[in-house]
C-alpha cells in the first residue's frame, strides 16, 4: 500500500516536470522621431489701392480665408472677406490674400515667408502689418501672431477657437474678434477661451458676439466701416 502512495507521487511529479513550459509575450515600447522637410506652395493676391504709387509706403492687410475657398482657384479667395468694402471705402492698403492648397491648412512658416516676400515687392508700413481671417483663417490669424507676435500691429480674428496655450504671447497685442451667438462649425464657446486666455495674461482684447447669428459673422463684420477705423488706427511702436 505504500509503495503505490510512493509510485503516484513520483509519477505526478513526472507529469510535472514534462509540462511544456507556457512562454510569455514580451513588450518593450520606443520611440523613433524623424524629422520631415516638405515644400508648401501658396498662390497670392495682392490688392492695390486706386492710384497706387510705388515709392508711397502703405500698410498691409493679410487676408487669410476658409476652409471652402481651399483649391488652385486664385479668384475663390475673393468670395468672403474685405474685398469690396476695402475698395468701396478707398482705403490706402495693400491686401494680400494667399490661397490655402485643399486638403491642407494655413501654416505659419509659410505665411511669414510671404510676408517677407511682399515687404521686399512693395513698400510697406511695417509697423502697420494686420491679419485678420475667418473659420479655418481666423484659427489662422491666430497661430500667425502667435508665430511672430512683434510683427503685427493687430489682428482680427472672426469665427475662429483654437488651442489657447500660446495666446499669452498677444496680451499685448490689440485684438477684436468677432463671433456668432450660434455658430454651429466653431461653437462660441472655443473663442471664448481664446479672448479669456489674452485677458489673463494682461491684454485687452474687443470681443464682439452677434446675437442669434451662426458661423456667417463675416459679412457684418467685414461690411462694418468701424473695423477698418479700429484696425487701421493701430500702429506697432
Amino acid at each position: 500500500m505504500k509503495r503505490n502512495i510512493i509510485t503516484l507521487v513520483w509519477f505526478s511529479l513526472l507529469v510535472f516536470c514534462f509540462e511544456p513550459c507556457r512562454a510569455e509575450t514580451i513588450e518593450r515600447q520606443y520611440t523613433i522621431s524623424t524629422e520631415l522637410t516638405r515644400t508648401v506652395t501658396y498662390e497670392y493676391l495682392v490688392v492695390l489701392p486706386e492710384n497706387f504709387q510705388p515709392d508711397q509706403k502703405l500698410p498691409l492687410v493679410l487676408f487669410l480665408h476658409g476652409s471652402a475657398e481651399r483649391g488652385n482657384h486664385l479668384e475663390n479667395v475673393k468670395k468672403k472677406g474685405p474685398f469690396k468694402k476695402m475698395e468701396e471705402l478707398k482705403l490706402r492698403a495693400i491686401l494680400v490674400a494667399p490661397q490655402c492648397p485643399k486638403g491642407q491648412s494655413w501654416t505659419s512658416e509659410v505665411l511669414a515667408d510671404l510676408l517677407d516676400e511682399v515687404e521686399n515687392k512693395y513698400r510697406i508700413d511695417t509697423a502697420r502689418i494686420y491679419v485678420t481671417g475667418l473659420s479655418m483663417g481666423g484659427n489662422g490669424t491666430w497661430k500667425l501672431a502667435t508665430h511672430q507676435p512683434e510683427r503685427f500691429a493687430a489682428i482680427a480674428p472672426i469665427c475662429a477657437g483654437r488651442d489657447p496655450s500660446e495666446v499669452h504671447k498677444l496680451a499685448k497685442l490689440p485684438i477684436w474678434a468677432f463671433h456668432g451667438e450660434l455658430d454651429d462649425v466653431i461653437p462660441l464657446e472655443k473663442a471664448k477661451k481664446m479672448i479669456d486666455a489674452v485677458k489673463k495674461a494682461g491684454g485687452t482684447p474687443k470681443f464682439t458676439v452677434y446675437p442669434g447669428v451662426r458661423h456667417d459673422s463675416y459679412t457684418s463684420t467685414y461690411n462694418n466701416p468701424e473695423f477698418y477705423e479700429w484696425l487701421f488706427a493701430q500702429k506697432r511702436e
